[in-house]
């Protein structure tokens, strides 16, 4: 069996248009042992429009930009990176390969190109199981320094170089070969068929997506439970308490902490403020020490409105 790594680089990337002017590849033998390495240069057909994943910061590619007007288009040069990528005798791998897959899709879309069709590893995601943390994205930057490769950012035959030594370098660290490292991590390759495409999954993996759900339907179960407890308490609200007039809010994670929130709710009903649903109305907003997010922003972007901790809430509570 052969492994191919690769990356693609593209001269713009827009909802419906990914314009790929580079496809790097490295293929190996099991052992790791180069048997080919190229970039293979491409005519976007357009110009170049780069900025980082937020679409602001503009990116550099390491490409003398004038020069891509004489290189193959992409149908031109189609057949060659479709043999290399569905040859049945090799496994492919990436790095966030999923994004490579789908600028694939896309300009396939665009030239009226039949559909890929071939499995992908992803070496992010082997990384990711590796140190079993799926909680964000690692750059192959990242990983690359982790694990000690070098290589020249952007470039796409030295991003694909660096893909296969990140490859190379947890197989050596586990013992195994790639396959057998797929294996270990209980890997369900990703799939391109017809258009579509399946991203890549583990046993860990599927943990940790079953335990997010589960977190999530706990923190909305006290949230609903905090919110009824207001609903009912608001009845016996003192309405000529000294901060009558005067709205509270809680952060979200505070309202998880449901006998603290429950205390706090009782204390400031019996001074005569009100809870509003609301953070943007509120006139005393009460998060942990440390949060941030946009909800915390819109309320400090309202004039007068006060934060407090929980803590230092119930002393002004106690004051009033």
């Amino acid at each position: 069996m052969k492994y191919l790594f690769f990356d693609i680089e593209c001269a713009g990337v827009f909802k419906n248009v990914a314009k790929i002017c580079a496809f790097g590849y490295c293929l190996v033998d099991e052992q790791f042992h180069i048997l080919e390495k190229e970039d293979l240069l491409i005519n976007p057909k357009g110009g170049f429009h780069l900025t980082d994943r937020k679409g602001t910061r503009g990116l550099v590619l390491p490409y003398e930009y004038d020069k891509f007007k004489k290189y193959p288009t992409f149908p031109e040069v189609v057949d060659k990176i479709r043999r290399l990528l569905e040859d049945k005798d090799t496994l492919v791998a990436g790095h966030a390969t999923m994004n490579d897959v789908k600028y694939l899709n896309l300009e396939t879309h665009r030239f009226s190109l039949p559909s890929f069709r071939f499995s992908f590893a992803d070496t992010q995601f082997l990384y990711m199981n590796k140190i079993g943390d799926f909680s964000r994205q690692f750059g192959l930057g990242t990983i690359a320094q982790d694990l000690g490769v070098e290589f020249t950012a952007h470039r796409a035959v030295d991003d694909a170089y660096a893909t296969m030594k990140i490859a190379e370098a947890i197989c050596t660290a586990e013992g195994v070969s790639l396959p057998q490292l797929l294996e270990k991590y209980g890997v369900q390759m990703g799939k391109i068929e017809n258009y579509e495409i399946e991203q890549t999954t583990s046993i860990l993996h599927r943990q940790y997506q079953a335990d997010l759900i589960k977190r999530r339907e706990e923190r909305e179960q006290k949230r609903a439970e905090i919110h009824r407890f207001i609903d009912v308490e608001r009845r016996r609200r003192d309405k000529n308490g000294a901060l009558r007039g005067k709205r509270f809010c809680f952060s979200h994670r505070f309202e998880e902490d449901t006998e603290q929130a429950k205390a706090l709710v009782l204390q400031a009903f019996a001074k005569g403020c009100s809870y509003s649903y609301r953070a943007e109305e509120c006139d005393y907003y009460i998060a942990y020490d440390g949060e941030s997010g946009a909800r915390l922003q819109s309320v400090l972007s309202r004039a007068g409105t006060r934060v407090f901790t929980p803590e230092d809430f119930l002393e002004f509570l106690q004051k009033a």
